[in-house]
This record gives structure tokens, sequence and C-alpha cells, in this order.
């Protein structure tokens, strides 16, 4: 028995090393998300954190992974995959998932540097985790959001096979937005060619599946 296994799990595709997040890794991301993580006229997210970076030089971005590591629990978990290429940390991708020993549904999210974009890496990285969440946590349903303007997310969801179920409003920054729930069945995953590399994962599936 190990009391933090989730340090041994390693996901791996053919460009990128996914790994749940340690703190010297979050330094490391701290100084990726300060370099620029979206376009500063648009935000991305549904709560706008990269608009306080400037104020507090990332505390309150490592404390909030700080308190989903704090609270993981094997009915609510999420895990924060931290991604790099060539060993130099470049984004975030997460999953997670309530209730998900019954209900066999995953959650996720993701962010990369700005200077990353374009490349493909967003694609990959979340056709590991889903290829993670169908194949080797027998998960049913895969569900993500963007919002409504956010072309490249969007884009990335459709050719995966994500279809629309639902939009919700919200206003990261003070103005109306609408973000557009997706949904992914596990039957209509538009797989890629190559398949991901899992280590470490029969230390930790009682976490995550129960």
């Amino acid at each position: 028995m190990d009391a933090w296994p989730l340090r041994h799990l390693v996901l791996r595709t053919p460009r990128l090393e996914l790994r749940p997040d340690d703190d010297e890794g979050l330094y490391e991301l701290v100084e990726v998300a300060k370099n620029g993580v979206h376009d500063p006229a648009e935000m991305p997210f549904n709560v706008p954190w990269t608009d306080s970076l400037a104020e507090d030089d990332g505390l309150g971005m490592v404390q909030f992974f700080w308190s989903n590591r704090a609270k993981f629990a094997a009915k609510d978990w999420a895990i924060t995959f931290l991604v790099r290429c060539e060993g130099e940390v470049i984004g975030v991708q997460e999953i997670g998932a309530r209730d998900f020993g019954v209900l066999r549904e995953v959650n996720t999210g993701s962010w990369l540097g700005l200077k990353h974009h374009g490349r493909g890496f967003g694609t990959e990285m979340r056709i590991a985790v889903l290829q993670f969440a169908f194949d080797h946590l027998g998960a049913h349903i895969a569900r993500s959001a963007a919002w409504m303007g956010n072309i490249a997310s969007n884009r990335v969801s459709e050719k995966l096979g994500y279809v629309h179920d639902g939009t919700i409003a919200a206003a990261p920054r003070g103005e109306r937005l609408e973000h557009v729930r997706l949904r992914l069945d596990a039957a209509n995953f538009v797989r890629p060619e190559w398949k991901v590399t899992v280590e470490g994962l029969a230390d930790c599936v009682r976490l995550i599946t129960s």
C-alpha cells in the first residue's frame, strides 16, 4: 500500500508525458501561465484566474491545485496531469468524476501555455485522458465544456466525436457568455492510430474506480 499511489501514474503519447501534479511541476506551471495562456482580450475560463496572476505571483493558482489534491476522495476525485513535452511543462490536463463506480462518467478540462498553441498538443493530451478513461477505467461517457466562441476547443471536441449537450450561461468578467456543454459516448470516440501507454495504474485503481 502507498499513501499517495497517484505519484506513480504516468500516461505517455507519441510526444507527451502526463503525470499527476507535484510541487516542483506546479512551480514550472506557474511560470508557463505567467508567460500567457490566452489572448488577454478574451477569457476562456469560467473562473478568471489568469486575471489575478500578476497580483499574487501564482499563489492562488498553486493553492487551487493543492486543495484539489487534499480533498481527493474515491467518490469525488480530480487528477490534474501536468503535461510535458521533451521534459518541459507546457500545460495541464484534468480529469475528474463523482460517483464514478456507479455513473461511469468523467469530466475533462485543460489549458496550454500560449507559445505551445497550434501544434496539436491540446488534441493529443485530451485523447490521452479519454483513452485512459474509456479503455483503462471503464468509463462510458466523457463530458467537457467550452465557450461558444472558443473555436479551437470546440473544433478539437468535434473531431473527437463529442456532441452538444445544451448550454449554460456564465459571466467570468461580468458579461454574459454561453458555455457549450459537450458529451462523448465511448462508442462515438474518434480514435487516432496510436494508443496511450499507462503505467502505475494498478496501485491507484482503488482510489478512482470505487
